[in-house]
């Protein structure tokens, strides 16, 4: 089975940062593309930051230049540097993986979220 647990989440002033990390473990052949998102009360889930197996990134407008996605693939694990937050940073965020595994067909694995708020 394919776990994705993020942590990192937690209660910073506006200006203030986070740094979100998720773990993928299980049987795990390869992992192609990592990303957040988020999600705020009464709001559809969102991208906020992508980043595939061969480096290529993609960024919400909202977060361009403040939030950074990398990845450590020793360790299966996906980073979200948040800087300059804001109070519309406010949101729950997961991260998923396109995970193949050792045995079974290629999916999309989702973790089960970490919370951020950002205070004025």
């Amino acid at each position: 089975q394919v776990q994705l647990v993020e942590s990192g989440g937690g209660l910073v002033q506006a200006g203030g940062s986070l740094r979100l990390s998720c773990a993928a473990s299980g049987s795990i052949l390869s992992i192609n593309a990592m990303g957040w998102y988020r999600q705020a009360p009464g709001k559809q889930r969102e991208l906020v930051a992508a980043l595939t197996g061969r480096g290529s990134t993609n960024y919400a407008d909202s977060v361009k230049g403040r939030f950074t996605i990398s990845r450590d693939n020793a360790k299966n694990t996906v980073y979200l540097q948040m800087d300059s937050l804001k109070p519309e940073d406010t949101a729950v965020y997961h991260c998923n993986a396109d995970v193949l595994p050792r045995s079974g067909l290629r999916n999309v694995y989702w973790g089960q979220g970490t919370q951020v708020t950002v205070s004025s």
